[in-house]
């Protein structure tokens, strides 16, 4: 979670992590389908409007690092260094979701969504989100000079990357083997590559 400068902004990412730490230990203790949004929002000792003031919906409580691995991925795009070529910072990027996502820690969690089909069209809905704010930035650097096209592809490429590393026996090896083909499509698209 990126943190926050102001008083105020501190209070909330604390009452929004205790939000979501207690949501998460109560959905894996009994099951995400057993725990209503009222029970967390009481296990939290918030108000159950403070909840969604913080969280649009029940889903959105398991992926409460939606919001971050989104700007992540923009960042990526938006703050490299001006000679930085954008593949390799997105490979880094894609190698720190993995490894958050894919630490043993996480195993319950993802065994969790693997059982809830409503969280598994919450997590595919967050994946075409977060591909397409990744490619509109590609798509705003004029650096890049890409198409729409181009950019939708290659970001959906990259979202691709994170869901197949993150379920791969060796989570660091797979993303470096898809991201040496992610770089190869994209020097074979750029200006003045022919096809």
């Amino acid at each position: 979670m990126t943190v926050p400068t102001g008083r105020r902004e501190r209070k909330k990412a604390v009452t929004r992590q205790k939000i979501a730490d207690t949501a998460l230990r109560l959905f894996l203790e009994r099951g995400y389908d057993e725990v209503g949004i009222r029970e967390v929002a009481a296990e939290a000792d918030v108000a159950v409007t403070t909840l969604f003031a913080h969280f649009a919906a029940k889903e959105a409580l398991v992926f409460e690092r939606d919001e971050d691995f989104e700007q992540g991925l923009v960042r990526a795009v938006t703050d490299r260094a001006a000679d930085e070529p954008l593949i390799p910072a997105l490979r880094r990027e894609i190698h720190a979701m993995v490894r958050h996502c894919s630490a043993d820690s996480a195993a319950p969690i993802w065994h969790m969504i693997d059982e809830s089909p409503a969280l598994r069209r919450y997590g595919e809905s967050m994946r075409v989100r977060h591909a397409q704010a990744l490619a509109a930035a590609v798509a705003a650097d004029p650096a890049l000079a890409r198409t729409t096209t181009e950019s939708a592809a290659i970001a959906r490429f990259v979202i691709d990357a994170y869901s197949l590393g993150r379920e791969a026996a060796d989570p660091e090896a797979a993303v470096d083997e898809i991201f040496r083909m992610i770089e190869a499509a994209w020097e074979c698209t750029g200006p003045g590559a022919s096809v």
